[in-house]
């Protein structure tokens, strides 16, 4: 006998009730579905719905490392400096146990270069805090900075105020390194001037100048007026926050027009004195040696407003006007010291090059044993040659000196990799549109550090769509074979400026290796000479070009050929009303102006005869490829590919560019 079993659930009537709910809403079959999860059936005959792809956002990075700049001063504690970099105590305090110092406590402080190892031991960029507190600080003389445009006359008025002619050494008449002097005034005072150079290639040079400067004197030809260069070092002055004193130069000359070039200064911005402003005006010949006693006068008046004071104890800030290298007495370096006195003896770091003084020279070869503020002086002793602009920097010891100058090195060294990094990451995946440069290493030498930054520069400002300039090697001094094995190793040419004639030896060597030295000594001739190099070497582009033109007069018809050679042919006579026609070019038809077709050329009779061209004048027979709708009227074109170079364009104002 079967026994079913019965399963009994025991629900109350308010359970029951809410069961019955859910059933006449449909809220109980959709939870079951819902419960289901992975487990659901799926349906059949729905394709899956493809949803369009979003890319993920981007991640906010923090700012970069090597971009992070961090503030120094002597006395920084611990705490302090892991406040400014970002980084943790015992991370600070590991770096200053490899580098040599023991530190006790947090609070405890560092020295500044200490801090500075930290630092760049971290991957970020130093920037020194100077105090300029000290118990001696006295009245000093200004440093004043000449500027302006090309050949306005400015090293001939400073020529005419220290009574030497420095102009008849430059090679054309024009300024191309920078210069630093002392000139005693008539009432016993003295002033500290810079000279720079005029030319669009050496504005790093002016920018320089205007940065370690307290007065600009802006030296404007009274016959030539305001020019581009004249624009640059207003900029440079404003831009630095250097006040201005304007000298109207050349007011000798027959053409000249102060009043005009008070205007001109007037309309870009310059306060002057005669309309109210602050900007002094002094009109000057330096030929004539006229107004010269109003310029003395107005820079020590600015001067005095100014009240220029320096610290002249302890170590010294000094500023690297220019560098070069010596034969006999290796690299020496013109400075100018900012605050403190730089003694003979001392151990300096300049930029990442060090060294321990040897001698201190002034600017007319005296030897001295110490360097006050402003003042002028060439150094001797340092390991290697600082660039143009570099901060010189007293250390206590030899060994604190190395340190410093590897901490440095390596710090250039790990920026310069990662700048080439960046730069092939972003080549990395050209664009097709972009055609692919072609690469002209250049190798350049000059006699002082500054002139080669200069000259780098100005050769980079010749880069085109089509050429790249790649300055692969720059360095001070003459042209020696290892320079031509460089260039020969990677098919450069070499750039020498203001250096001596390379030995016959050398010159042999490069003539036989196939290298190319372009020796100069003014800036106008050494920019026509490659800009022209250039252009010889770029690839070029090709354009299309109408070689000739015919009007078509009649229309044959060749009929009854076989199936072999093919259908019937159009021939359109034609007579060729300008330039010439060739059978491999393309041809292009008008009709009432407007291109019909295009195609090639697959036969060219002249009398009967196949003839490769048809010159002007002449009439012809041509058959196009693919096209028998010839009209009487049409013009036919002859088209070819003309291979068209960059031109090299100099303006007056000294600038130059590659134009495609």
């Amino acid at each position: 006998m079967k026994v079913s079993l019965i399963r009994c659930f025991h629900a109350s009537p308010e359970l029951l009730a809410r069961r019955r709910d859910e059933d006449s809403f449909g809220l109980k079959t959709a939870r079951r579905e819902s419960n289901k999860g992975k487990f659901r059936k799926r349906e059949i005959g729905k394709p899956p719905v493809e949803a369009a792809y979003v890319p993920p956002k981007p991640k906010k990075t923090i700012k970069s490392s090597q971009d992070k700049t961090v503030d120094i001063f002597e006395g920084m504690a611990v705490v302090e400096l892991a406040k400014q970099s970002g980084a943790s105590i015992t991370t600070l305090q590991d770096i200053l146990v490899n580098v040599g110092e023991k530190v006790d406590s947090e609070f405890e402080p560092l020295s500044i270069d200490v801090a500075e190892l930290v630092v760049m031991e971290l991957g970020f960029n130093v920037r020194r805090i100077h105090s300029s507190e000290g118990t001696e600080i006295l009245p000093r003389p200004p440093v004043v900075t000449v500027m302006g445009h090309v050949d306005h006359g400015k090293t001939s008025l400073l020529d005419a105020l220290r009574q030497t002619s420095l102009v008849a050494k430059e090679a054309g008449g024009i300024t191309q390194h920078m210069g630093a002097f002392v000139v005693g005034m008539s009432t016993g005072a003295s002033i500290t001037f810079l000279d720079t150079p005029g030319h669009a290639a050496f504005s790093a040079m002016r920018k320089r100048g205007a940065a370690v400067t307290d007065i600009v004197v802006l030296v404007v030809a009274a016959d030539d007026g305001v020019m581009p260069q004249t624009l640059e070092a207003i900029a440079h002055a404003n831009a630095a926050n250097v006040p201005i004193v304007v000298a109207i130069n050349k007011c000798d000359k027959p053409a000249a027009d102060p009043e005009r070039v008070k205007n001109q200064l007037g309309a870009e911005g310059l306060e002057l004195e005669d309309w109210g402003g602050k900007v002094q005006v002094v009109e000057v010949s330096a030929v004539k040696k006229t107004g010269l006693d109003d310029l003395e006068v107005a820079l020590l008046l600015q001067a005095e407003m100014m009240n220029l004071k320096a610290r002249v104890d302890g170590p010294a800030q000094a500023y690297v006007v220019e560098a070069r290298l010596d034969k006999g007495r290796g690299p020496l370096t013109t400075a100018i010291v900012k605050a403190g006195t730089l003694v003979c003896g001392q151990h300096v770091v300049v930029g990442h090059e060090w060294g321990r003084i040897r001698a201190i020279r002034d600017m007319v070869g005296k030897s001295t044993d110490k360097a006050r503020p402003a003042m002028p002086v060439e150094i001797e002793g340092l390991k290697g040659l600082p660039m143009a602009g570099d901060d010189i920097i007293v250390v206590d010891s030899e060994e604190r000196a190395r340190m410093l100058s590897s901490g440095r090195k390596k710090k250039f060294e790990k920026d310069r990799v990662r700048k080439i990094n960046e730069e092939r990451t972003e080549n990395l995946e050209p664009s097709e549109d972009v055609p692919k440069r072609a690469e002209m290493p250049v190798i350049v030498k000059a006699d002082v550090q500054g002139t080669v930054q200069a000259v780098t520069d100005a050769l980079k400002t010749l880069n085109s769509p089509q050429l790249f300039v790649n300055v692969v090697h720059v360095g001070v001094g003459s042209v020696t074979q290892s320079d031509v094995d460089l260039a020969q190793a990677c098919g450069a040419c070499i750039v020498g400026f203001n250096v001596k004639s390379p030995p016959t030896s050398v010159s042999q060597a490069a003539t036989q290796a196939g290298i190319k030295i372009l020796m100069h000594s003014i800036i106008y001739h050494l920019l026509d000479d490659f800009g022209n190099l250039v252009v010889d070497k770029a690839p070029g582009t090709f354009e299309t070009q109408v070689a000739g033109e015919a009007e078509v007069l009649n229309i044959f018809e060749l009929k009854g050929r076989s199936k072999a050679k093919g259908d019937d042919v159009k021939i359109a006579g034609c007579r060729v009303i300008d330039g010439c026609f060739t059978r491999s070019s393309t041809m292009r038809l008008l009709r009432s102006g407007e291109v019909v077709f295009e195609g090639s050329c697959i036969s060219l009779k002249r009398e009967k005869q196949d003839v490769d061209t048809v010159a002007k004048g002449n009439e012809c027979g041509l058959v196009i490829r693919d096209w028998h709708d010839f009209q009487v009227g049409d013009i036919i074109q002859c088209l070819e590919q003309v291979l068209v170079k960059p031109k090299f364009i100099s303006s007056e104002s000294g600038t130059v560019r590659i134009e495609c």
